[in-house]
C-alpha cells in the first residue's frame, strides 16, 4: 500500500511539473534583433599655397604668403594647429601677424590653434594662417644685409598644420596643451 500510495505520488507531482511546464513555455517571448552597425570617424586636414608667389625681398615691401587650412568635410570637431618654423635670420629680414582666429599655445613658441567645429558633411571650412595673406620686408634691411646673405641663408618660414580629436570621451575634452601632446609633433 505504502508502494502504491508513493507511487501515486510520484504520478501527481510529475503531473503538476508537466503543466507548470507547460504553462512556463507559453509565457515566452522574443524580439527582433537589433543591428547596429558602427561608422568609423576621423579629421582630415589640408594645407595649400598659392603656387605663384613672388618671394623677392624689396625693403617695406609687402610679400604674398597665403598658406589656407582647410578641414574637410564629415571631419569630426578638432583642435587644429599652425606651427610656423622661422629660419634664424627671419625676424632680422621681415615679420608677419598671425590671421585672426588663432590663439597662441602657451608655453610652445610658433604653435597657433583653433578649435574647428565639425563641418557639415558637404561643406570644407577654409581658415587663413597669415593675415592678409603677407609678410613683410622690414624697411631697415640694407644693401649690405642682402648681399651677405647665400642660398643656404634666405631667411625662411615653413608652415605645417596639425589636427587632433577635440574630447577625451563623451564628458571630458583635451585642453589645447594636451591635443597638441597627441600629435607628438
Amino acid at each position: 500500500m505504502k508502494k502504491k500510495r508513493i507511487a501515486m505520488l510520484i504520478a501527481v507531482a510529475m503531473l503538476i511539473v508537466g503543466v507548470i511546464g507547460l504553462t512556463i513555455a507559453w509565457l515566452t517571448d522574443k524580439t527582433d534583433p537589433v543591428k547596429n552597425t558602427f561608422s568609423p570617424s576621423d579629421i582630415n586636414i589640408t594645407l595649400t599655397e598659392s603656387d605663384d608667389l613672388d618671394l623677392k625681398m624689396i625693403p617695406g615691401y609687402t610679400i604674398k604668403k597665403d598658406p589656407l587650412v582647410t578641414v574637410k568635410a564629415n571631419s569630426e570637431k578638432a583642435f587644429v594647429f599652425v606651427k610656423l618654423e622661422k629660419s634664424a635670420n627671419f625676424d632680422s629680414f621681415m615679420s608677419y601677424t598671425m590671421a585672426e582666429g588663432w590663439t597662441q599655445l602657451t608655453g610652445v613658441d610658433n604653435v597657433w590653434y583653433r578649435v574647428v567645429d565639425a563641418p557639415s558633411s558637404t561643406n570644407d571650412l577654409t581658415f587663413q594662417v597669415i593675415e592678409d595673406d603677407k609678410v613683410v620686408v622690414k624697411n631697415t634691411v640694407t644693401k649690405a644685409m642682402m648681399n651677405a646673405l647665400t642660398e643656404a641663408t634666405y631667411p625662411t618660414l615653413t608652415v605645417t598644420a596639425y589636427a587632433s580629436q577635440f574630447a577625451k570621451d563623451n564628458t571630458n575634452e583635451f585642453t589645447a596643451a594636451e591635443a597638441w601632446g597627441n600629435l607628438n609633433p
